[in-house]
């Protein structure tokens, strides 16, 4: 009698399968925001690194110059700080832009890939870019080869918000990444990312809150906020800094 051999093979049913794929789709989606968190920290920890990388190569640049850089148009892509004139006559040509990383010899982007917004303190007696002209007050006289002196009080404001409280005042430069939403700034296309007041909602940048747009515009004022609402980041040069450096480097008295 000949007996027939079966071999049973086990395997996944499609039930099964589905059910695996389901659960593994659980599992990702679970990890993604995350993932996605930790990313964002990361640029946002990368973006502070080259912030004060920045700080420093301003300070070396006002060291070696007598003076601090002027802005870059943000819409060019040499990246080098734009003057007219030299030596006494030396002029900025915008009051602000993007951050001279060429001249500065730092990256031009920030973690997102968006240029540095940057301006410097000018005009009167606050020039502290410009060449020595004769435009400082009699009061406080710019010496040769510098472009400030002790008694020089630089322009620009930090506040809390807009039109709110001072966190910092007679800051001599200031730069700003504009965050994840890059609402404001340059990107290395020579384009700029509109920006619009809203309703602050920071769905996108027609819809930014006054606080980003505040950073965005061309006046002397910034703001340095933490919210879940506004990702700016913002460094600036402390006067006193800046002056002790240039005094310890035996550029002002």
């Amino acid at each position: 009698m000949k007996f027939a051999l079966h071999r049973k093979f086990d395997g996944f049913s499609l039930v099964e399968m589905a059910i695996v794929l389901a659960i593994v789709g659980l599992l990702l989606g679970g990890l993604m925001p995350t993932l996605s968190a930790q990313m964002e920290s990361q640029r946002i920890n990368e973006t502070r690194r080259q912030m004060d990388e920045i700080k420093d190569a301003l300070t070396g640049f006002a060291v070696i110059n007598g003076r601090l850089p002027c802005p870059a148009n943000g819409t060019l892509s040499s990246g080098s700080e734009l003057v007219t004139g030299s030596g006494v006559s030396l002029t900025c040509t915008l009051t602000k832009g993007v951050l001279p990383w060429a001249s500065l010899g730092v990256n031009e982007t920030d973690a997102w890939g968006r240029r540095f917004t940057y301006r410097v303190s000018q005009g009167g007696s606050s020039n502290f870019a410009d060449g020595t002209d004769g435009t400082g007050e009699t009061s406080c006289p710019i010496a040769v080869g510098v472009s400030f002196q002790i008694c020089s009080i630089a322009n620009l404001n930090i506040k809390a918000t807009s039109g709110g409280s001072d966190v910092a005042t007679n800051i001599p430069a200031s730069v700003v990444s504009h965050g994840r939403n890059g609402c404001g700034a340059y990107v290395p296309n020579g384009t700029q990312i509109p920006i619009a007041v809203g309703d602050g909602s920071g769905k996108d940048c027609d819809n930014a809150g006054s606080n980003q747009v505040e950073n965005a515009d061309d006046n002397n004022i910034f703001v340095s906020k933490y919210s879940t609402d506004f990702d700016d980041i913002i460094v600036w040069l402390s006067p006193n800094t800046l002056l002790n450096r240039m005094v310890a480097a035996g550029k002002l008295p």
